[in-house]
């Protein structure tokens, strides 16, 4: 059957603000079925709050609204639009969901004549239900845990008795496991109970026997009409049950399941995906496995909407699940679609991996002072990597040189636990460090079966460390001029990084490199093509691996490379790699423009990042899509063989700026504003000596190495300081001083986080109002593309901040000021491309904060603001082919845009949730305001002092 003609106009749901549990994943779907529902002619209305995204861009919806997510806006947007015929809510994660089941409730979808596709109500009732879902379970003869539902405090009581511990709280209708908890002792029950029915919309919770120690895995499922399932990837959890999936390092395909086993488990998931209602799409079925011969299994949920595993199974496979999940909904059957790889063959067939994917998630802990830092069943990480590799071990290390913590892969850098009661305890309490803690107790001779033991992982993960330990000490006993190259070939298959067999033999990383290349052994790439090389694949996606030489008959011998370099002008994009606090979506969104334009002006794109659930990791967003480690070993090698007229690092927030400087050590050319300028807005005297040249005011400040410089300095400069390390993002580490003795304690607590590093101490200027710039300069002319007022003072990190667009309480001679400082900083700078400035105001005097000559965290809100596509004219001028005076801008907005920043501390209670110059946010929304009467505004302009922590 093709699809359903009756269907003329869609409403996708969005998922909002980015919090920890729902991450930009959802902006990928939802961007993909938006393009996916437009190329069948069908009219697309999208709504979204969130202004970061791809997905609510002009260019994705025939409508974008960018509301807040309520039934109020929904009436509006289906009173605006009387021809929606159908609704997608499965793209949108649990808050699309949650917000179509309230639609549902109040008879909204009824009353304009609108119906559900993708799912159906009785589907996302029975799987978010946990009662519900249980019944299912038992009427389909599927094991589930011993599990009770509370919806009284006594209730849960009473099976908390009749279960013993320990035992598991799970809230109904929740997101990224809030709520969720276990109990082991029953002096923590009363608490944990309380806490659960609280955080559920409904006040239930599920409360099950603890599967400890079980293993736990993932199917992703997609159903057609005409019930055609198929089983697009295994995922498995290498952590046991009992940490919540985003938060376990996960690997595909599943590697310690037998056949038999896997067999029963696909059974499973398509008689549970096909009982919960008759709909078409995407589904994710997660399972608990026993670790003994029997592989009892049990079925823990099932989501039947595309999830964060959907990101990661579509990356890891090619298979576009939302694309062709979307298709589904509008009534195509998997014969009829095309798969988007091969282009040759049906989308009905299941992908098959010849290489193996590791996700593992990244924590931002330090921004939460005080959080408790283990991992259970309330996921606490706030973006995911993905490693490609030829074995396991390779994509574990591609994954750990992606984290951007400052490690260089496992083991081999010198930064690893060597304290015995530290390394057990990590073990016992699982740590967000425990793939590298792992690796430190085998170093340390702690037994595989202790290990195994204390963390339940399965041997075959712990045998695969031992591996490589054993290989780290067998190169270690070679010098750089002995090291056989059968040895070095073997490192490098198993994902040792250039550094790390450096730091191996005592030598330096280059002349490994040189080593490589003397011996032949070189990266060759390889196509990620869903069919194990089986059918011809279209789409340009490759990761890197090295193999033995292959010998012909004449005798020659060469590697196979599937990335053939054409002859066409390319560019190379750095992407940001995972997000996370202070480099968000926000980053993607620019890398996405980025490419975009470059095509635009006839350059053959290249995309380099190792984030899965973005869209500039898509398989058709960039020419050529490289998914590596934004590592630099990775990134040379990828140039080397691409060779680009030039490489774009203003886009990719501070993970491609922090590569300016190798890039520019290697004769690398970086499109747009040069290595020196970027070198010298982030060095604080060189910055400063040009503000004074400029006749530019800035706050007093000075430049210290250790606290005795500092406490010397605060005799100059007067209290309150701000302490700030250099060259970090989000403020990492920044803090307001009021007294010598906060200072020294803070100085030293930086020094030993960040060693090395030049810290700034600036006069706090108390009571002044934070204003913040961007612009688009081409080394000639200027053009402010918008100035935001912050409704807090200055001193809230401007991420944390409320900012709105245009300025509410800014007069005309500070204005004066803010456009001549903005003016005379990008040209002094020798801006080609965006730059973004901060200003502090008191007494009428405009200050200057910083300056970063980059695309920003506020680019994309001022574009959808004024509904104008600015990183693509920054992107244009960047590369050459455009100046700022051959632009017409013409920026649309009535009223007032206000950015509003998310915070997810419902994920660590007890945590001080004051705000200060260390950002927090996790997320964004956008509000429209018609005028300052408004009253959201004055709620916000009434609170915006007591949040700032000194």
């Amino acid at each position: 059957m093709p699809k359903d003609t009756s269907i003329k106009s869609v409403l996708i749901i969005g998922s909002g603000p980015i919090v920890i549990g729902q991450a930009c994943e959802f902006d990928y779907a939802g961007s993909q079925a938006a393009r996916s529902i437009r190329e069948e002619g069908i009219e697309v209305i999208l709504i979204n709050s969130n202004p970061a995204t791809i997905m609510t861009d002009p260019s994705m919806a025939d409508h974008v609204y960018l509301k807040p997510l309520t039934t109020k806006s929904i009436i509006e947007i289906l009173k605006a639009h009387p021809n929606i015929d159908a609704v997608l809510p499965t793209m949108g994660g649990q808050t699309a969901l949650n917000l179509c089941l309230e639609a549902e409730e109040k008879g909204i979808w009824s009353d304009f004549n609108v119906r559900l596709i993708g799912v159906d109500v009785n589907a996302i009732n029975i799987t978010e239900d946990r009662e519900q879902f249980k019944q299912l379970l038992e009427r389909i003869g599927i094991p589930a845990a011993p599990a009770k539902t509370a919806n009284s405090f006594l209730k849960g009581k009473e099976i908390a008795q009749e279960f013993g511990f320990p035992l598991v709280i799970r809230p109904s209708f929740t997101l990224g496991g809030t709520g969720a908890a276990f109990v082991h002792r029953k002096e923590d029950f009363d608490d944990l109970l309380t806490y659960g029915l609280e955080m559920s919309p409904i006040h239930e919770v599920l409360i099950d026997k603890a599967l400890l120690g079980w293993k736990e895995y993932e199917l992703e499922l997609l159903r057609d009409k005409n019930d055609n399932v198929v089983i697009i990837c295994s995922i498995e959890n290498m952590d046991p049950m009992g940490i919540h999936t985003g938060d376990s390092i996960t690997v595909a395909p599943a590697m310690t399941l037998s056949d038999t086993t896997f067999q029963k488990m696909r059974d499973m998931a398509i008689l549970m995906m096909r009982s919960i209602g008759n709909f078409a799409g995407g589904c994710n079925v997660q399972f608990a496995v026993s670790p003994d011969d029997k592989e009892d299994i049990v079925a823990i949920e099932i989501n039947p909407r595309v999830s964060r595993s959907s990101a990661l199974a579509s990356k890891a496979t090619g298979y576009p699940i939302a694309k062709i999940a979307s298709k589904l909904a509008l009534g195509y059957h998997l014969d009829e679609l095309q798969n988007q790889i091969t282009k040759s063959t049906s989308a009905l067939f299941e992908p098959t991996l010849d290489y193996v994917i590791v996700k593992i998630p990244r924590w931002n802990f330090d921004k939460f002072e005080g959080a408790d830092r283990t991992l259970g069943l309330q996921m606490k990480s706030v973006g995911e990597v993905m490693g490609i590799g030829r074995s396991f071990q390779e994509a574990l290390h591609k994954a750990t040189q992606s984290l951007e913590i400052k490690r260089n892969g496992l083991g081999a850098d010198g930064k690893g636990y060597t304290n015995y009661e530290q390394i057990i305890d990590k073990l016992t309490h699982a740590s967000w460090d425990r793939v590298f803690v792992i690796y430190d107790a085998i170093q340390m001779g702690i037994p595989l079966s202790r290990i195994h033991e204390i963390t339940k992982i399965d041997m075959w993960f712990l045998k695969q460390y031992e591996e490589l330990y054993s290989l780290e000490r067998e190169v270690s006993n070679f010098k750089i001029d002995t090291l056989p190259k059968e040895l070095l070939l073997e490192a490098k298959q198993k994902g040792f990084a250039d550094r790390q067999i450096a730091h191996m033999m005592g030598c330096l990383e280059s002349e490994v490199y040189n080593k490589r290349e003397e011996m032949g052994v070189k990266r060759v790439y390889k196509l990620v093509d869903t069919c194990a090389a089986e059918f011809e694949a279209k789409t340009p996606y490759y990761y890197s691996t090295f193999e033995a030489e292959i010998e012909r008959a004449d005798g020659t011998r060469y590697v196979h490379n599937e990335s053939i370099v054409s002859d066409k002008k390319k560019v190379v994009v750095l992407g940001s790699g995972p997000n996370r606090i202070g480099q968000g979506i926000e980053f993607d969104y620019s890398c996405v423009h980025g490419v975009l334009a470059a095509a635009e002006c006839g350059y053959e794109t290249i995309m380099i990042n190792c984030n899965p659930e973005t869209v500039s990791t898509d398989f058709d967003t960039a020419d050529k899509l490289y998914f590596e480690p934004v590592f630099w070993e990775h990134i040379y090698d990828i140039i080397r063989h691409e060779k680009p007229e030039g490489v774009i690092v203003q886009l990719g927030g501070q993970t491609a700026l922090k590569l300016a400087e190798k890039l520019d050590r290697y004769g690398i050319k970086i499109l747009g504003t040069s290595f020196d300028a970027l070198d010298l807005a982030e060095d604080r005297g060189r910055f400063s000596d040009l503000l004074t040249e400029l006749g530019i005011p800035f706050p007093k400040f000075g430049i210290a190495e250790s606290a005795d410089e500092a406490s010397k300095l605060a005799e100059t400069l007067d209290f309150p300081l701000l302490v700030r390390p250099s060259y970090v993002l989000g403020g990492q580490g920044m803090k307001i001083v009021i007294n010598k003795q906060e200072l020294e304690e803070h100085v030293i607590d930086l020094l030993k986080s960040i060693p090395g590093n030049k810290l700034l101490l600036d006069n706090y200027l108390d009571g002044a109002i934070e204003a913040e710039a961007d612009a688009i300069c081409d080394g000639e002319d200027v053009y402010i593309i918008g100035i935001m007022e912050h409704i807090e003072p200055c001193g809230v990190h401007s991420g944390d901040s409320n900012a709105t667009l245009p300025p509410f309480n800014l007069g005309e001679f500070v204005m004066q000021q803010i456009k001549d400082h903005t003016k005379k900083i990008a040209l002094a700078l020798k801006t080609v491309g965006l730059i973004n400035i901060q200003f502090a105001i008191k007494d009428d005097i405009v200050y200057i904060i910083e300056a970063n000559p980059r695309a920003s965290r506020t680019v994309p809100f001022i574009a959808k603001a004024y509904g104008e596509p600015y990183v693509n004219y920054a992107t244009k001028v960047m590369l050459g082919a455009k100046k700022v005076k051959d632009f017409t801008f013409n920026p649309k907005l009535d009223g007032f845009a206000i950015k509003q920043p998310v915070f997810s501390f419902s994920k660590f209670p007890g945590v001080n949730k004051q705000l200060g110059p260390e950002m927090k946010s996790t997320g964004e929304s956008i509000l429209f305001i018609d005028d300052l009467k408004d009253d959201q505004f004055y709620e916000l302009y009434s609170r915006r002092k007591m949040y700032l922590s000194k």
